[in-house]
């Protein structure tokens, strides 16, 4: 079977380790151990009576919700088949400009979305500046080469970043915003924040017509297997995207969970109480491992670099533990001595740190 590209392809491990999907603990996928809501459960069990029918092509409830939640008119949001699908869009989108930025290490679907259209891309380290003395997260002066004209280019990044977990702040990146004939922002992990303390740049994106913003509620929700994200843009350009794609591409049962659990203030309050304590817990552990050096984050991951094979590493706790942890042989930045775990509860994470220091002997 493949080497998976992308986290969370429990068939992939559970072949690996000998047992069934059920039975692998799960670090490799960034999805949040508390879901997914009730409301979600509830709200899906409510629609399965409609399941004989199309949804509506508009989603108009979907979209009212979402514009009440970020205060936008509806116009400015359409719903996808998961950020994957809108980051496609966004990918042709980019492919017509001169080139694309990307900071890296970068999310591989990012290459995937501009190689489909030929879109020339330009990398920007991110790593080879974290150490430097006089960065901070919130000056990206360092990372692009101002030397490269950008009136002509886009520019695709996330906040904040997979799978360093760094956020950038929202003024390091409204200057760009000038720089830039397009700028595509993915926030998948900037829910994980909570209001007091998140960098998104919704709140200008009426100012901005070259702004597009992804979001996912598959994460912070606990939903992958529904497939649902939404971009925020102008609505001339949400129009021409339509106009791209396949009919109906949210299913009616996605649609109606994310009614419900964006409206799910006690899920949401629960989610930002628990990750800080239980991110905290995981890097200390981590850190506390010979061999291993966890990198500090904002979002729901820790990016962790080794002085042992990560793929080795991997299959060894699969093996042994029936663990899975995410290589990072898919980004050619870090290769096979960086490995990103997500945060789960104390319990899994104590399991995880357990079996780590079981399976590298040699650096205890």
């Amino acid at each position: 079977m493949r080497q998976p590209a992308h986290g969370g392809n429990l068939a992939w491990a559970a072949a690996l380790a000998g047992c069934p999907p059920s039975a692998i603990l799960d670090f490799s996928a960034s999805i949040s151990p508390l879901g997914p809501p009730n409301s979600a459960i509830a709200a899906i069990e409510s629609q399965l009576g409609n399941l004989r029918h199309y949804p509506d092509p508009d989603y108009r409830e979907l979209r009212l919700a979402l514009s009440h939640f970020h205060q936008l008119p509806y116009e400015w949001i359409l719903p996808g088949n998961g950020s994957a699908e809108l980051l496609s869009l966004a990918g042709r989108e980019l492919a017509q400009l001169a080139a694309t930025a990307l900071i890296t290490p970068a999310f591989g679907d990012y290459y995937r979305s501009l190689a489909a259209y030929q879109a020339k891309v330009l990398e920007f380290p991110l790593l080879s500046v974290i150490c430097h003395k006089s960065f901070v997260m919130s000056d990206l002066s360092l990372i692009f080469d101002k030397r490269q004209k950008t009136k002509d280019k886009g520019l695709l990044l996330n906040n904040p970043h997979n799978p360093t977990g760094k956020l950038f702040s929202k003024e390091a990146i409204l200057p760009y915003l000038e720089e830039f004939a397009l700028v595509v922002v993915d926030e998948a992990f900037m829910d994980f924040l909570p209001p007091e303390q998140e960098q998104s740049l919704i709140p200008v994106v009426q100012e901005y017509p070259n702004l597009v913003i992804l979001r996912s509620l598959t994460k912070f929700y606990s939903l992958p297997g529904l497939r649902l994200g939404y971009a925020i843009a102008h609505p001339d350009r949400l129009r021409r995207w339509q106009l791209w794609r396949d009919p109906w591409p949210v299913n009616t049962l996605a649609a109606a969970a994310a009614v419900a659990v964006i409206k799910d203030q006690e899920f949401q309050d629960q989610t930002w109480a628990w990750l800080p304590p239980a991110r905290n817990q995981l890097f200390q552990g981590l850190g506390s491992l010979p061999g291993l050096q966890p990198l500090q984050s904002a979002a729901n991951f820790l990016l962790v670099e080794s002085q042992q094979s990560s793929s080795q590493l991997q299959q060894k706790l699969l093996k042994h533990h029936q663990i899975f942890i995410r290589d990072c042989l898919s980004f050619p930045e870090l290769g096979d001595r960086y490995f990103r775990v997500a945060v789960r509860s104390w319990s899994d994470n104590q399991r995880l740190l357990a079996a780590l220091s079981s399976v590298t002997p040699s650096l205890n």
